[in-house]
């Protein structure tokens, strides 16, 4: 015989569920912060999208896919809890991509 599930199992302590947003560690328009990483996110911003792909355990080929900058993005503000959405990180990768790739590219950094 079967008994269906009438509650769910809770936390012992206040601390087992992580909830707590940040934001990014650097501004979008920082880029001159760490100037290798500016120089190539304008000069080579699809080396520097494969390279952060890398960084971040995914296929470098995924900046090649469609949507695939814009899923790094997403799961980067996702894995580390970074305020925001998708339609910020599609506008931030729309119209500022350099800028958007010396972002994420400073985030690893800082986070690894």
């Amino acid at each position: 015989m079967s008994y269906p599930v009438t509650s769910q199992p809770q936390c012992a302590t206040s601390s087992c569920y992580q909830t707590q947003i940040s934001d990014w560690h650097t501004g979008l328009t920082d880029c001159c912060n760490d100037m290798p990483v500016c120089l190539c996110g304008t000069f080579a911003p699809l080396c520097l999208a494969c390279r952060i792909s890398d960084d971040f355990g995914e296929c470098c080929c995924a900046p090649y896919l469609p949507g695939g900058l814009h899923s790094l993005r997403t799961g980067m503000r996702e894995r580390y809890r970074i305020q925001g959405s998708v339609g910020h990180d599609w506008a931030a990768l729309t119209f500022c991509l350099p800028c958007a790739l010396c972002q994420m590219a400073r985030e690893l950094k800082i986070r690894e």
